[in-house]
């Protein structure tokens, strides 16, 4: 079966794409949120947009960035399966996937701590990603934005 996927809107820095996979599962596993409802992902800084009920602390803030980094340090492998769109809603969420999405998905899995329907570009180990760094946040009607880096 020769595997067709949509093709990526644009190409991405893969660390800071993998770190943001990393991220939404901590924040679903941390808060018991959605993944992020709108990012904008580039080399030097990006931004997550996450609905919460309530802005988090400044401890959870420095747990949710210490547990990103522990998993990075983990060492993981990120790895592509292609699965029948049938087959994946059974191991991922697929209510962003747009209307135009193949039948065939690309399934990113970051070790066994993440797992979702990607086209986008990732790093073939956590080890390439560097230190995640929080610059920012800010909380306003349920959302909850989160800035950060990636430092070498």
């Amino acid at each position: 079966m020769e595997n067709q996927i949509n093709e990526p809107k644009k190409q991405y820095y893969e660390p800071m794409h993998t770190c943001e996979h990393i991220l939404n599962q901590t924040m679903i596993r941390m808060f018991g949120c959605g993944r992020s409802q709108n990012a904008h992902i580039e080399r030097k800084k990006s931004k997550c947009d996450y609905l919460l009920p309530q802005a988090p602390t400044e401890e959870q803030i420095q747990e949710l960035s210490n547990r990103v980094n522990a998993v990075i340090d983990s060492h993981l492998p990120v790895t592509i399966e292609f699965l029948k769109r049938e087959d994946a809603s059974g191991i991922v969420d697929l209510s962003k996937l747009p209307d135009d999405a193949s039948d065939v998905l690309r399934i990113v899995r970051v070790g066994d701590y993440d797992v979702c329907a990607c086209i986008g570009q990732h790093v073939n180990n956590t080890s390439e990603i560097g230190h995640f760094e929080i610059i920012s946040h800010d909380y306003e009607d349920g959302r909850w934005r989160l800035r950060f880096r990636l430092i070498d």
